[in-house]
């Protein structure tokens, strides 16, 4: 489809502006088109949308949308010439990036921040939208997730949805195609400090729990006005985790059952091959592509990603809110904790400002276990005071706010043949993707 002239003008701007950031050598080249193109005109992100024959997808989470629209795309690579937002730049202008590169691809996968969901589906027009769990996050931000809640249910109730049951806050839907969990040998025995939705949408009666998964996800009902999870299309049980290299569960849906075999860690993984599944479906997928593309997966950058280093192996595991950080304690945990780490806290925009919620977070059960904590990143220091908090020694703190001689100092730390586990936020990771660009230096760290 020919551009009209005016958006064929302002596409021909942001690529140049795109190629002189990288000529330079700028950071944000992945966001930098798509940012010009927004200012110049945000009606472009419709009509760039309209070109894709088989229209868009969107995935949208607290957490886990990464890794979930990456399993899609692996499921649906072979259906699907992809135009995939794989580096993660999830608000507008990173769709719209996505959009100007798409090429001759003819599915939009796009992976879209919990704020900038409402535009973007109002934009776009998706033919499928996949909603993976609502936890607090940045609420400098997003405010409350039942704001954010609302939000979704006004912007996307009239859409195809596939949403996780297994969420109160995304139980409300008509008509959606429903995912989640029914293993109560995985379930903890009663709600964590840190789960947010305890009280029934309804009514606000608080919830009683059959089994609860990962924060507040699990299998309830309201004793007062009986709002229940609703019944699930699509459904993982018989799961066995297998420390932190994989974890085997049965994947049932409508069309048959498959044993799915996935190299990635912890329960929460399974959340995100569930809610890949139930989307990657609603797109055509069958079964056998969709066991195909989950086993043949691999982690996305950041979220338990194994990298090595002159002989030793740095592992990265994204921590950005208390939900998501209990989980990376409870895998850790139950696989067997490391006797050193690395906790980077930074406080950026794209971190949330307000770091209060490492006070949520079920530090205790890992730092217990720990020889030596190496606490960094720009709040380095009240990451610290949160580990003396939970018991551990002066001595056994080391505090370094810059994360490259932190890493460096961990490396130096690690056995040969070795594994260093690094906890980063959201901007300490982007800092450690480049540094593993520059790989010499890690290297002469180890």
């Amino acid at each position: 489809m020919r551009l009209p002239v005016p958006l064929a003008v302002e596409v021909a701007a942001a690529r140049a502006v795109a190629g002189l950031s990288r000529a330079v050598g700028a950071g944000g080249g992945t966001t930098v088109p798509g940012k010009l193109l927004w200012k110049l005109d945000p009606g472009a992100i419709d009509l760039l949308a309209a070109r894709l024959r088989a229209g868009s997808a969107v995935v949208s989470a607290t957490n886990g949308k990464t890794t979930t629209a990456a399993m899609a795309a692996d499921i649906l690579r072979s259906r699907y010439r992809l135009a995939h937002n794989r580096s993660g730049a999830n608000l507008l202008s990173g769709v719209a990036s996505t959009l100007l590169a798409a090429g001759d691809a003819d599915l939009g996968l796009l992976e879209v921040d919990e704020g900038a969901l409402p535009e973007a589906v109002e934009r776009l027009h998706p033919r499928a939208v996949c909603l993976g769990n609502l936890f607090r996050d940045q609420l400098d931000r997003y405010g409350e997730l039942e704001l954010v809640a609302e939000r979704w249910r006004n912007a996307v109730s009239s859409l195809s949805l596939v949403v996780n049951a297994d969420d109160p806050q995304l139980s409300l839907f008509d008509n959606a195609t429903t995912f989640g969990i029914d293993d109560p040998s995985v379930a903890r025995h009663a709600l964590q400090h840190a789960s947010d939705s305890k009280h029934c949408v309804r009514c606000g009666t608080p919830y009683h729990y059959t089994a609860a998964y990962i924060g507040h996800l699990g299998d309830y009902h309201c004793p007062n006005c009986g709002h229940a999870r609703p019944p699930l299309d699509i459904v993982a049980h018989s799961i066995e985790l297998h420390g932190l290299d994989r974890v085997t569960f049965e994947l049932t849906i409508p069309e048959g059952s498959r044993r799915i075999a996935l190299a990635l860690p912890g329960l929460y993984n399974v959340y995100n091959a569930l809610a890949a599944a139930a989307l990657s479906r609603a797109l055509g997928a069958t079964l056998e592509e969709i066991a195909a593309g989950l086993e043949g997966f691999s982690a996305a950058f950041g979220r338990f990603e194994r990298v090595d280093v002159g002989g030793k192996t740095v592992l990265l595991l994204l921590v950005k809110n208390p939900a998501g950080a209990n989980e990376v304690v409870r895998t850790l945990v139950e696989g067997g904790a490391p006797r050193l780490a690395v906790i980077a806290l930074n406080d950026a925009i794209a971190d949330g400002r307000d770091v209060s919620w490492i006070w949520d977070v079920d530090f205790e059960q890992l730092l217990e276990r720990l020889d030596t904590v190496i606490a960094t990143g720009n709040r380095a220091a009240e990451l610290a005071l949160r580990c003396k908090y939970a018991g551990m020694a002066d001595e056994a703190i080391v505090v370094e706010p810059n994360l490259e001689a932190a890493i460096a100092i961990g490396l130096r730390m690690t056995p040969a043949d070795g594994e260093l586990v690094v906890l980063p936020t959201y901007t300490a990771m982007l800092a450690l993707r480049r540094t593993v660009a520059a790989r010499p230096y890690w290297e002469d760290a180890a």
